[in-house]
């Protein structure tokens, strides 16, 4: 007790309140989540070192923390985005499509690049946004529009400064690529200047899942084409039952996705920009788990999460399945 109310004691305590009023303050105009989590792992450090050291040291090292924090904020305060050009692909819908918004509102020269520039979501964009964003017809996927997108942006500014989830085996391993793809980008370009980030959402709801009457158009496309042994060890009752994951898509998913774009914005006007992002609820401790927990135990839980999934394929829902095998 002598030593909370000494002179040190009240210095501490009179440093930690001014420094987590100031971060508090900075956090108001920095976008995106990561602060707030980075400030959540601080006070939480602190508090350990208040509760493990004597008074007056956890303090010292509580304030030493949050002088941290807020020399690392120092560098996050957003550049302006006057002049400043995006180049967006996928913006047809879904986050493309919302972000590709969201910058046009906030000045940013936005390139929106389309799979149909003759499409409701492209059409949508030229009627709402103002005359900052333009849409380029942009199949990633083919050179010759890739080519004619590059000649459009660069005439434009040319004269200004410029975890693994059941059933998402295809989805995951393509994202998973671009990061690894990006992870090496952000080390080879960091030579010349430029900055690479990664942004890995969580469960937002976009049209990746499609409509009922995709899913049917889809699931009489699969059925057409198995061959008779996988159908029969499948079963049309199980191949059918996936349209499961199409209803958990629409009820768990987030309609708002403004973490996303808050991030976005983050990464490309802030100072020092994240290397990784992962905007959404619960996203980032469940990458963190994922990543450094035993696998039997990452396992198990999937498998709770996944517990809706209760059909079994035909062949292991007999009783003589394993004798058949051997």
């Amino acid at each position: 007790m002598g030593t909370f109310f000494s002179e040190p004691g009240w210095l501490c305590l009179t440093v930690t309140a001014v420094l987590g009023g100031t971060i508090l303050c900075k956090l108001k105009t920095s976008p995106g989540q990561v602060g707030r989590k980075v400030v959540c792992l601080a006070g939480l450090w602190g508090g350990a070192c208040l509760i493990s050291l004597s008074l007056f040291w956890g303090l010292v090292l509580f304030s030493l923390s949050y002088f941290i924090m807020y020399t690392y904020f120092s560098g996050q305060e957003l550049l302006p985005v006057d002049q400043k050009a995006v180049l967006i692909t996928g913006c047809d819908s879904g986050f493309g499509h919302g972000l590709a918004k969201y910058l046009d509102e906030l000045g940013f020269t936005v390139f929106a690049g389309v799979l149909d520039e003759q499409g409701s979501g492209a059409e949508e964009l030229r009627r709402t946004c103002s005359k900052h964003l333009s849409v380029l017809q942009l199949n990633i996927t083919n050179t010759q529009e890739i080519q004619e997108a590059y000649s459009k942006v660069k005439e434009k500014v040319q004269n200004k400064g410029g975890v693994p989830m059941q059933k998402m085996a295809a989805y995951g391993s393509s994202k998973a690529a671009l990061i690894m793809f990006s992870s090496i980008l952000r080390q080879e370009l960091s030579k010349w200047g430029v900055k690479v980030s990664v942004i890995q959402p969580g469960g937002f709801k976009t049209n990746i899942s499609g409509t009922s009457q995709m899913w049917e158009t889809l699931e009489r496309t699969v059925l057409d084409n198995l061959s008779p042994e996988v159908q029969e060890d499948y079963g049309q009752d199980y191949i059918l039952s996936e349209r499961s994951l199409l209803r958990l898509m629409k009820t768990c998913t987030d309609p708002d996705i403004s973490p996303v774009l808050l991030d976005v914005r983050h990464a490309i006007s802030a100072q020092s920009p994240f290397a990784f992002y992962a905007p959404g609820k619960l996203s980032y401790p469940w990458l963190c788990f994922a990543s450094f927990s035993p696998t039997g135990i990452f396992d198990y839980l999937s498998r709770k999460i996944h517990s809706y999934d209760k059909k079994m394929p035909r062949v292991l829902s007999t009783s003589n399945w394993e004798n058949e095998a051997m």
